[in-house]
């Protein structure tokens, strides 16, 4: 015969429709999840066996995560559906509407949200029960309350719902990165100019038999910097990689943009250089044809090695002409702090200004402590946060004031 095999699991069990379900919910969260991977999910589980939770863990993983990016959502909703399911009514109390503190019990994780909503889709929430004797309907006074979209601004991007991502990354596609322009030294012909050009001023003289009827005036000359991105794409900052590389292929695509030329690197365990994948008009093409090239994308992390290897193979290439350097990481690197020092220290020599963005800097209490960002606070001219759509656009007005450096002098004081 040459049909299909038949699946050997047992059809009077649950376990194929559980799994059924569960890749209803993957796709729902966003991920490209068929009907051809849930056949092939249950004769893996089938093949694989059902003892260990970590082997079921990683086989339904091979079965139905693709790209690296969807790593988190899986592990999420595999969590809530397998593992937890007490969490999966906590989850679905959090999202009722209803008046909270200013500090909720529990922050909810990097991709919880996504994933409960997407477990709760098609579900009916109950509607919250009025207590015993009230009739009455309770008035709020939201006139201090912050509007859908200022509330969009400043929620942290691991903690966005697929929907608020999508969101966000609409409102980063309309944000620009405004660059002044540098005097230069040459100079060009202006009527009104303030530097008086004297061979071009004696040349006209000479065809007036050497009398001077108008003195010749010069202007210098504005040119544009370059502008240069090095993304951390390590575990630690896998939240935030995707949406600052949405705002770097924004920026990237602006016409008109405020820089010569602007290149985006990434680096985890290894640099790539990114730029040519970012010219794509499409920023779903541009970051899955990135993330092909990036093959560290979530591992670790060696912020010294990836900033030797641009300072000796880029940084002449790149940086010329006074450029603005964008470094988006959260410091966090196990390796030799001194050796991260020396290349911090030498990549803020080789350009006109250093940006350094770190999500963690959302949290108040943030202190100097790791060493990695002890060892890159002192070599950077600006240090900020990168960690909503509210921090981008203050980026945005840091990069044309040049006196402006963010948190950098404050923490310095605390090193």
């Amino acid at each position: 015969m040459t049909g299909q095999p038949e699946i050997m699991v047992n059809p009077a069990g649950r376990l194929p429709e559980n799994i059924t379900h569960f890749a209803r919910a993957l796709r729902a969260a966003g991920m490209p999840v068929g009907p051809g991977r849930v056949v092939q999910a249950i004769r893996a589980v089938e093949a694989a066996g059902f003892t260990e939770r970590a082997d079921f863990f990683w086989t339904l993983h091979a079965c139905f995560v693709s790209r690296a990016e969807h790593r988190q959502i899986f592990a999420q909703i595999f969590r809530l559906y397998w593992r937890d399911p007490q969490f999966l009514e906590h989850m679905m109390a959090m999202m009722l509407p209803a008046l909270r503190g200013v500090q909720e019990e529990r922050t909810p994780q990097s991709a919880e949200r996504r994933a409960a909503e997407a477990l709760l889709e098609g579900v009916e929430r109950p509607a919250p029960a009025a207590e015993a004797g009230e009739e009455e309907m309770v008035e709020v006074d939201a006139s201090l309350t912050f509007s859908a979209e200022e509330r969009l601004k400043s929620m942290d991007f691991e903690q966005m719902s697929a929907a608020e991502a999508a969101e966000a990354r609409r409102a980063i596609a309309r944000l620009k990165l405004p660059v002044k322009p540098l005097a230069s030294r040459r100079t060009r012909l202006a009527a009104r100019g303030h530097i008086a050009d004297w061979r071009g001023t004696m040349r006209g003289a000479m065809r007036t038999g050497g009398e001077i009827r108008r003195l010749v005036l010069r202007e210098r000359r504005s040119r544009w910097p370059n502008l240069v991105a090095i993304c951390d794409i390590s575990g630690s900052m896998s939240g935030y990689s995707r949406m600052l590389l949405h705002f770097l292929h924004t920026a990237a695509n602006a016409r008109g943009a405020g820089w010569a030329k602007m290149h985006v690197f990434t680096m985890g365990t290894r640099l790539t250089n990114i730029t040519r994948h970012l010219q794509a008009r499409d920023a779903d093409a541009a970051l899955a044809a990135a993330g092909q090239e990036a093959q560290d994308w979530e591992g670790g992390t060696r912020l010294g090695a990836t900033l030797e290897a641009f300072n000796r193979d880029w940084s002449r290439r790149v940086l010329g002409q006074g450029a603005v350097v964008l470094l988006i990481t959260d410091g966090l690197d196990r390796e030799d702090p001194a050796r991260l020092e020396r290349a911090a220290e030498r990549l803020q020599l080789s350009c006109r200004r250093l940006i350094w963005l770190n999500p963690l800097l959302r949290w108040e209490g943030f202190a100097p402590k790791a060493g990695g960002i002890r060892a890159l606070l002192p070599h950077v001219d600006v240090f900020r946060s990168a960690h909503n759509i509210a921090s981008l656009e203050e980026l945005s007005e840091t990069l044309s004031r040049p006196e402006d450096a963010g948190e950098r002098d404050r923490l310095m004081r605390l090193l």
